[in-house]
């Protein structure tokens, strides 16, 4: 009983990284779910991971009069793991706002909270369906082994290595862009495609309404080619984001 406010204390440092990093991965973090809900997740791990990560938690708890700083530099260290996971899933919603400016709905809004505002329809949606897919395929266990990693590679109680996390965010970022952009590419070339139809029609045959009759045309056949894809898509955005989370942090 004398060693409980001693494991109590190493529980709650190993709860801060452990829970800043669930506060930003995506699925575990929707404002969809409740808050409690949230919490219980994020002692559940915690509590799941304490037999593999006491042995490199307790030796921090023994000094008392640092936990405030340790507590500070495990959130710091969470927080930036955790929004690396992040930027690298904005993939999703970046290919379906290029899906949604390609085939005429852009201006089709909703709010999406995992964005911080308003997004595209088409972009909440790739952003709900690469959520599913990604645990469909057990990416979600990579989410979590990365925290179990992120103890040898980020000793507790150390400040994150600044520099050394920039230069992964912008990493990640690029990483982002061209997998975004690839994923969509197909609706990029039907873009171009159509316009250039439209444009060739506008030549052709000037007294018809080709604006008039091109939007729902190109809706229908935007929203036919993205529902043949969408499956490919998601796949190759849950294989990338696996491959992220093997190799991208060296």
């Amino acid at each position: 009983m004398a060693e409980m406010p001693f494991q109590a204390t190493a529980f709650l440092i190993l709860f801060a990284r452990v829970g800043a990093i669930l506060m930003l991965l995506p699925a575990f973090s929707d404002d969809s779910i409740p808050v409690r809900i949230r919490l219980l997740m994020a002692l559940g791990l915690t509590l799941a991971l304490w037999a593999m990560l006491a042995g490199q938690v307790l030796p921090a708890a023994a000094n008392v009069a640092a936990l405030p700083a340790v507590l500070v530099a495990e959130l710091l260290v969470g927080l930036a793991i955790g929004t690396i996971v992040r930027i690298i899933f904005y993939a999703a919603a970046i290919a379906g706002s290029i899906v949604s400016l390609q085939i005429g709905l852009s201006s089709a809004i909703v709010f999406d909270s995992t964005q911080g505002g308003s997004a595209a329809l088409l972009s909440k949606f790739v952003n709900v369906a690469a959520i599913v897919a990604c645990l469909a395929m057990g990416v979600h266990h990579l989410w979590i082994a990365t925290i179990v990693k992120s103890f040898a590679l980020f000793p507790v109680g150390l400040l994150p290595p600044a520099a050394d996390f920039a230069v992964v965010a912008l990493r990640a970022t690029t990483r982002a862009m061209s997998l975004g952009i690839g994923l969509a590419a197909p609706l990029l070339v039907y873009g171009i495609l159509f316009n250039v139809a439209l444009g060739l029609a506008t030549r052709l045959a000037p007294a018809i309404q080709v604006f008039f009759l091109a939007q729902p045309l190109n809706i229908l056949l935007g929203m036919a080619l993205f529902a043949t894809l969408l499956g490919t898509m998601l796949t190759a955005f849950a294989r990338a984001m696996a491959d992220w989370m093997q190799s991208g942090w060296a």
